[in-house]
């Protein structure tokens, strides 16, 4: 069975057929390429990879080049490169301009093939939710929302069924979460779409306008009613009215809305009158409105009569994974914005936003982006200069993302690059720890103590490391 197509570019025979062996050997399809040009070539042909790995130094055309022309190619192959020590700086920055991973030589075949696991699975992952996203976004246009995760795409399976219906929606979550974005694309994605929609905040109004503004009144129903005024309900005719955080309404205004969901009509204020309306509600509140339903301030029967849909946005802490997309989707918004060059985020700066508890959620990250990006003088934009408070940076030594299995951020760890290190020496200098405690700087006592406790078995039990 094979697991995915791979292309390994190499200019050293032995390295590039060790690799084509063990990468074959482990079910892949691989294809091998002797240089630089070669593996361009082999993209020109359109060839279609999974993954490429691909030294970083080699003569004329270099790793670098080779990643650029992969992601003209095709955006969504991986690339892992090879390099050694001196280059480890170059390897970086080649992360950040779109390669998946580095790995440094000498290293275990086990170890680039993890790489290299890891690396296809990620592509697979992005190429089945492009897929999902496209069946969905492709057919209902929903604009703005952002997400790639399991919660947000049941989000949007919902809501793709709710557009093709007529039933009141009632979208939950905290505030900041996008219930507005979800009510828009039920809205313009209905059969409603060419009808107005209408947003109102219930909580922004006081108790004794919201009859006034929701369903309007005749001149003189009160001091400074001059003229008759046409509520919002009216206005929303033929298309949809969002009553955000409708928990915030008033005892009154709750009876005349459920007599609007029982029997389509409204009365304005002060008239004898009343107006049928056709309009659709979606309602939003960051309210626990069952809690508010035992306590006595929501009506039980209207609550019923708006919670016949019910779709709840999670937070940006329970979506975690999906804060990467949402910065590059704010980000591009941003820097068109403010007309800017080119910016990205530092791998260390995406790792403490991915740890931020986000309070605010997402409206408080497009905030945060755009602060950010304003302020900063860098083309590469560090942790150290998010506007977050200073107890957060400690969350960067700990990486939640791999307790859901987001496998957009490996990092070689410092404890692997010094593990690394007493390998490469070791097998330099043949096993001389007297020679290699002193290269490394350490005593020989400090290199057998870590040589155990990194398990680094002897230089003939190591036979399989690949050295150039």
């Amino acid at each position: 069975m094979e697991n995915g197509k791979i292309l390994v570019v190499e200019d050293q025979d032995a390295m590039r057929e060790s690799l084509v062996i063990a990468f074959r050997d482990e079910g892949y399809h691989v294809e091998g390429a002797a240089s630089g040009e070669d593996a361009i070539q082999k993209l020109d042909n359109h060839n279609i990879y999974d993954l490429v790995v691909t030294d970083l130094k080699m003569k004329k055309v270099d790793g670098l080049e080779v990643l650029k022309a992969v992601k003209t190619a095709n955006p969504s192959t991986e690339v892992v490169l090879i390099t050694a020590y001196g280059t480890i700086s170059t390897a970086v920055q080649a992360i950040r301009d779109g390669a998946y991973d580095y790995v440094t030589k000498p290293f275990r075949h086990q170890e680039i093939l993890k790489v290299a696991k890891k690396a296809i699975e990620k592509k697979s992952l992005k190429d089945r939710v492009r897929y999902l996203e496209g069946e969905v976004r492709d057919k209902y246009k929903f604009e703005g929302i952002v997400g790639n995760s399991n919660a947000m795409l049941e989000v949007l399976k919902v809501t793709s069924h709710v557009c093709r219906t007529e039933s009141t929606v009632l979208v939950t979550g905290e505030s900041g979460t996008g219930k507005e974005l979800i009510a828009r694309a039920i809205h313009y994605n209905s059969l409603r779409k060419d009808g107005p929609f209408v947003v109102i905040n219930c909580g922004a109004l006081p108790e004794n306008l919201q009859e006034s503004e929701l369903f309007g009144h005749v001149k003189g129903a009160f001091t400074g009613a001059i003229k008759d005024k046409m509520g919002l309900f009216q206005q929303a005719q033929k298309g949809t009215i969002l009553l955000d955080e409708i928990g915030e309404t008033s005892p009154s205004t709750q009876v005349k809305l459920l007599r609007f969901l029982q029997d389509g009509e409204i009365r304005p204020v002060g008239g004898n009158r009343a107006v049928y309306v056709e309009a659709r509600i979606v309602a939003a509140t960051n309210e626990n409105l069952e809690k508010a339903v035992e306590s006595g301030k929501f009506r039980k029967d209207l609550f019923y009569r708006i919670n016949v849909i019910r779709i709840h946005l999670p937070s940006l802490r329970e979506r975690r994974e999906d804060i990467p997309l949402l910065v590059e989707y704010f980000l591009e918004k941003i820097l068109e914005k403010l007309k800017k060059g080119k910016r990205a985020f530092s791998k260390e700066s995406i790792r403490a936003l991915a740890n931020y508890s986000w309070p605010g959620n997402i409206r408080e990250l497009q905030n945060v982006i755009e602060r950010t990006v304003t302020l900063s003088k860098n083309e590469i934009i560090n942790a150290d200069e998010l506007p977050l408070p200073i107890e957060e940076f400690a969350a960067l030594h700990s990486d939640p993302m791999d307790n859901q299995k987001r496998k957009s951020f490996i990092v070689t760890t410092l404890a692997e690059q010094e593990k690394n290190a007493i390998i490469e020496a070791l097998n330099k200098y043949g096993g001389n720890q007297t020679k290699v405690s002193q290269v490394l700087g350490i005593s020989t006592t400090t290199l057998w103590r870590k040589i155990k406790k990194y398990r680094i078995k002897p230089q003939h039990e190591i036979s399989d490391k690949i050295d150039k």
